[in-house]
């Protein structure tokens, strides 16, 4: 019987430090020229709410970092799925910009950061492989389709993948995208299993699209042309983003869907990055629309409105707080089709089809 990978368990971490709407009034926004955009904070703000439907996000304290945030989340999976840390055959960590240094904006990857997390959860087992994977926002589907590579394979059976981000620290206080990022981890342990229920991992799509895409997102200078630090940020071509995630991201779904011989009826839940609240009602209308069929009221769980951006961290943190409950409305039970979604720097997009 061909082995079959189940998420076990699920952990998130998020951080404390709350920054609403309203404590951007005071920034001095810039057009990318470096020119002002001729209006009141009050509206770039109105405006900005009305289309990502942020309200607030959260911060990581001062103290932490990216891979404190990510040790945190896998202590939580780690506990809920009962697992012994020292049999992970692996530590697949998805990130960014590593551990941000304060003050500097600069980024610290050596060692990984997946390397400090099994530091941190104090593993001896030479054999527990910790790496780092770019990806872009996608990257934690992306370790959950890396894990259960590895699990089909044969050379894997627990696996520990976490998404973990502290986005604060490389935003460009002049530019309003700024407001659209936020902080957070979330992970999930994945073991093979024999059982013959038919659970787990069923199918899963990703691709890459870099001929005019690969810059969409990048990174470069502050809009505040008097700024001589040197630093530089993270930027994005908003509309760019937009439309290539609209024309692309619903139909990785409905790949993925197909190779798991998975009706569009049966599908409960679609877990997708949060980016921006109207371009993920839009995708998931396109995907709908595929099948010719409404979209389900309550299909798609959202947590942006509270938490931001936090990249690599949306999707395995969404899971979590609808896992435990936490997400009001909102709730998975045994046997429930979902699927995870995400897009993001590369240009990347990923799709995985799951059945609890």
């Amino acid at each position: 019987m061909p082995l079959k990978s189940i998420i076990t368990g699920t952990g998130s971490y998020i951080p404390t430090e709350t920054k609403t709407n309203s404590d951007f009034l005071n920034n001095v926004f810039l057009n990318a020229d470096g020119s002002s955009f001729g209006y009141e904070n009050k509206e770039v703000i109105e405006k900005f709410k009305a289309i990502t439907g942020i309200e607030e996000r959260r911060y990581a304290s001062k103290d932490l970092n990216s891979s404190d945030l990510a040790f945190f989340a896998a202590q939580k999976a780690i506990q809920d799925s009962g697992v012994n840390p020292e049999e992970l055959d692996y530590i697949i960590l998805a990130q960014n910009f590593g551990d941000i240094i304060q003050e500097t904006n600069q980024s610290d990857m050596v060692p990984s950061l997946a390397s400090r997390v099994k530091h941190k959860l104090q593993i001896k087992n030479p054999s527990c492989v910790a790496y780092d994977i770019l990806f872009g926002c996608p990257g934690w589907v992306q370790g959950v389709i890396q894990a259960e590579a590895f699990i089909k394979a044969g050379i894997a059976k627990k696996c520990l993948v976490i998404g973990t981000e502290t986005l604060s620290r490389v935003v460009d206080d002049y530019d309003r995208d700024s407001m659209i990022y936020s902080d957070g981890a979330g992970a999930c342990i994945i073991e093979a299993s024999e059982d013959d229920s038919s659970n787990g991992i069923l199918g899963h799509a990703s691709q890459t699209d870099t001929f005019n895409e690969a810059h969409y997102l990048f990174y470069g200078e502050s809009f505040d042309k008097n700024d001589t630090s040197g630093k530089r940020y993270i930027k994005m071509h908003g509309r760019k983003i937009y439309e290539y995630a609209l024309n692309n991201v619903p139909q990785a779904m409905q790949k993925a869907l197909e190779k798991s011989n998975v009706g569009i009826d049966d599908v409960k839940k679609v877990f997708i990055h949060q980016a921006n609240e109207k371009m993920d009602e839009a995708i998931i209308k396109r995907f709908y629309r595929l099948y010719k069929k409404p979209v389900p009221e309550g299909i798609m769980p959202m947590s942006i409105h509270k938490l931001g951006n936090s990249s690599v961290a949306t999707v395995p943190t969404l899971l979590d707080l609808v896992r435990k409950g936490a997400l009001e409305n909102q709730e998975i039970n045994k046997g429930d089709i979902i699927i995870l979604a995400s897009v993001g720097a590369g240009m990347n997009i990923n799709a995985v089809v799951y059945k609890v």
